[in-house]
């Protein structure tokens, strides 16, 4: 299971720039690109908490949890 951020397609639906949500957060383009292309290993929930705020939005519309490439399934909670 990998996670997809899609937070380039909530910027493009509130017609915000990175940069602009980047100054809103507090946090600098590089490390909002970053996190735009998947790059980064985690986020601060009180990063998260400010995106969504400031976009208006759930942390779902930005994080997509889709199956590996190699057919793998998540693995069953209370199994």
């Amino acid at each position: 299971m990998r996670i997809i951020v899609r937070l380039d397609v909530m910027l493009a639906r509130r017609k915000m720039k990175s940069k602009d949500l980047a100054e809103a957060i507090g946090i600098s383009v590089q490390n909002l690109s970053l996190l735009k292309t998947g790059q980064v290993r985690g986020i601060r929930f009180e990063t998260l908490a400010r995106i969504c705020a400031v976009l208006g939005c759930q942390p779902g519309d930005l994080l997509e949890a889709v199956p590996d490439d190699d057919g793998t399934k998540p693995p069953q909670h209370g199994a």
